[in-house]
């Protein structure tokens, strides 16, 4: 019996509002604002008038992204 190993799993897209992607860097609002209009992080996404979003996989690319840079 020989172990296969499971080719990737394409990576879910789905629509992360600020509180969630601020629980994921850390960051507060105004930084993460600030980190977009630096072209330092990725755009977020107009879901209506009042409502905007970030792409989870953008924002987990972009965790995984600062990871790398320390080793």
């Amino acid at each position: 019996m020989s172990l296969q190993t499971s080719p990737a799993v394409p990576a879910e897209h789905r629509i992360l509002r600020r509180a969630e992607v601020e629980a994921k860097t850390g960051f507060k609002r105004a930084h993460l604002y600030n980190l977009m209009k630096e072209g330092k992080f990725p755009k977020a996404v107009r879901l209506g008038v009042r409502a905007i979003g970030w792409d989870s996989v953008e924002v987990e690319q972009w965790i995984a992204d600062r990871l790398n840079e320390r080793r």
